[in-house]
């Protein structure tokens, strides 16, 4: 999208410090906003009102799952889109409506189509007749220089199977460690969007972020030498799915602390692993 905080509407009355080499006929005087820029506070709620007031306008419905997700559903056609501030995801089955839309944003906000996704907040994207890819193996090879693992030695396995992290178990980290320690498990929370296989340890690791030990850090750097042994580890998603299966399990009160049950889940389309959970 071109220039999208420009197309979001003032509600209120804003005044800015003139731009440098502007003459003015007071020192006193200042610049009453028109339209919306980038970097008002309100700028890209203003911005995001405007869109979904026109898609919204154009028969697509928002999600009420999630606020950045609008769908036009019109059995058997979908398209979707996903808003992620400025960057718009367009998909679907109907060409005619997705050719329509596109030729719709275009006219009223000038966007640039990019043409087939292929990379999309750290995801990377790849098709072929089969079905399409998702992994992220530069936003990993980016979080192994960030954090100084990427010369370490992989691991076969993202944990100790036998390891229960507890509170009270190790060194406390300094305010540092402790920074850099909730950062990394951020960054690994978001990583758990395409690699099911971490997200037990990583559920695990986010419990003891208001107090972390070094018994957590060397956890967490353990996983990411797990991770380190397959940075290109991917999702295939295929083109043709029809049977919805499920497979869920239990570890019955293993929390040394609470004793409470961590329930973890798989959803699959087919052979499409589509949704997976861990949590306590």
């Amino acid at each position: 999208m071109n220039n999208a905080f420009l197309h979001g509407d003032l509600l209120e009355e804003v005044y800015k410090q003139p731009p440098p080499g502007l003459k003015l006929l007071s020192p006193q005087h200042v610049c009453k906003l028109q339209i919306s820029l980038d970097g008002l506070r309100q700028a890209v709620r203003q911005w995001y009102a405007k869109l979904s007031q026109f898609l919204l306008s154009n028969n697509y419905t928002l999600s009420s799952a999630n606020h950045s997700l609008f769908l036009n559903h019109n059995k058997p056609n979908i398209t979707i889109i996903r808003v992620y501030v400025d960057d718009l995801v367009l998909t679907g089955n109907n060409h005619e409506e997705i050719t329509n839309i596109t030729s719709l944003m275009d006219t009223q906000f000038k966007i640039k189509n990019l043409g087939d996704l292929t990379y999309f907040l750290g995801l990377e994207v790849a098709r072929n007749s089969q079905g399409f890819h998702i992994c992220r193996r530069k936003y990993m090879l980016d979080l192994f220089h960030d954090t100084g693992m990427i010369n370490s030695a992989p691991m076969p396995t993202p944990m100790v199977h036998s390891s229960r992290l507890s509170s009270f178990d190790g060194t406390q980290l300094t305010d540092i460690e402790t920074s850099a320690y909730r950062r990394l498990i951020g960054k690994l929370i978001y990583l758990t969007n395409t690699q099911p296989d971490i997200a037990f340890v990583v559920n695990n690791l986010s419990q003891f972020i208001s107090s972390p030990t070094n018994l957590h850090q060397q956890a967490a750097f353990r996983l990411l030498r797990y991770l380190k042994g397959n940075p290109g580890n991917d999702i295939f998603f295929h083109s043709n799915n029809t049977l919805l299966r499920g497979f869920s399990d239990s570890d019955w009160a293993t929390c040394p602390e609470t004793r409470k049950s961590v329930t973890g889940y798989f959803i699959f389309l087919g052979d499409s692993l589509v949704s997976w959970k861990s949590r306590k």
